[in-house]
């Protein structure tokens, strides 16, 4: 199993917070698995930077390449049939972003690290807890 990390969680991870389950924290962490991070989590990242709703240390390009790197985790970009394929997803969540990532889950395969109760109702399957 190939993770996705939801921006949210891959935030939290990268802050060392508690609010992750032992389970989660536990995937992430294991060398064996291969962790994936959307660009469409730089993209949200940096709007929400520049919003200032973000707790995080200014000038994401700088610090956000640097930690993917350190924590072993795969960006993975966004193809058009990833865009496309949000067309045809039930309108269970409105954000963009997220209908973006769960796109991605879907269309890769892989196995989307959320708090959102939403997404799993794409795909429960293709969607792993953590604590909100």
């Amino acid at each position: 199993m190939s993770l996705l990390l939801d921006t949210r969680v891959l935030l939290r991870w990268l802050a060392g917070t508690a609010q992750l389950t032992p389970a989660v924290r536990a995937q992430i962490g294991d060398p064996a698995q291969r962790v994936f991070v959307s660009v469409a989590s730089g993209w949200e990242t940096a709007i929400k930077l520049g919003l200032g709703k973000l707790p995080a240390p200014a000038n994401a390009a700088e610090w956000l390449p640097r930690e993917l790197r350190a924590n072993r985790f795969t960006p993975l970009p966004i193809a058009l049939h990833h865009a496309l394929a949000v067309e045809q997803l039930p309108r269970h969540h409105s954000d963009p972003i997220d209908r973006l990532l769960i796109a991605q889950a879907l269309a890769e395969r892989l196995t989307l690290v959320t708090a959102d109760p939403q997404f799993a109702r794409y795909d429960p399957n293709r969607r792993a807890s953590c604590s909100p």
